[in-house]
């Protein structure tokens, strides 16, 4: 009962409740309009795309890589199983629920502010996006995986960085080569919504028209954006699928 209240206040709070029969008919209307506007693509110059499009990737590359690196003894840490004490255990918790709490958005107009516009502000934020992100599947991954290998070389007397290298990453490491590619993915598509706020990449190609209401040029950097999308998650499929395969 309490749920059904609550909905019911949402959606009064949203405006949803205070539309009229006439606004709900209209609304399919308007997006026809705005279709019409957007179509058919307008030109934009490939002196200008090809480098924002390369831009966004060099910014989602170093901000991932970055990233996995900082998470992977961050995930050791946040491990209750692996971590060397309570008070580095709830610090390496506490560093990446922050990471992953603040959105991109806030992470980006911060970097902004302290770097200045460009990419480098929009690789800090990915590099920040992917610590909270991997490093908490990474810390999952490893309190995960089954302690009897890991007793195992403790017995022998192996060392903690031993038993780690030899018994619980190489467990581990199917989820997390899963993990580095799904960030790999989310950053560039995070990085697009980067640039509307000055954080480098094609976002800030998109800003322009949109501002504007060039809608045809919108168009055409939106397809864009598409089409990189969807040749990013290919290679990152293929990549996760040779490596697992060997």
């Amino acid at each position: 009962m309490g749920l059904v209240v609550f909905t019911a206040h949402a959606l009064h709070g949203t405006e949803l409740s205070s539309l009229s029969l006439m606004d709900i008919a209209a609304i399919p209307a308007n997006i026809l309009r705005l279709i019409g506007e957007m179509l058919p693509p307008g030109q934009v110059e490939l002196a200008r795309i090809v480098p924002a499009i390369l831009e966004t990737l060099q910014m989602a590359l170093v901000g991932t890589v970055l990233g996995v690196l900082v998470s992977l003894p961050l995930g050791i840490l946040a491990a209750k199983s692996l971590s060397p004490n309570r008070l580095l255990y709830f610090s390496a918790r506490g560093v990446v629920s922050f990471c992953r709490t603040v959105p991109d958005l806030v992470w980006a107009i911060f970097f902004v502010i302290i770097v200045g516009l460009g990419p480098l502000a929009g690789m800090l934020t990915l590099l920040v996006d992917t610590i909270g992100f991997a490093g908490r599947f990474f810390a999952e991954a490893f309190e995960e995986v089954d302690s009897g290998p890991r007793e195992a070389f403790s017995a022998i007397g192996a060392s903690g960085g031993g038993t780690f290298f030899s018994a619980i990453l190489p467990a581990a490491a199917p989820s997390c080569i899963n993990t580095s590619m799904y960030c790999l993915e989310r950053a560039v598509q995070s990085s697009v919504i980067l640039g509307l706020v000055g954080a480098g990449g094609i976002g800030m190609l998109l800003e322009e028209p949109m501002v504007w209401h060039n809608y045809p040029e919108a168009t055409t950097v939106v397809l864009t954006i598409f089409a990189m999308l969807v040749v990013v998650e290919q290679l990152s499929g293929r990549i996760r699928y040779h490596i697992l395969a060997n």
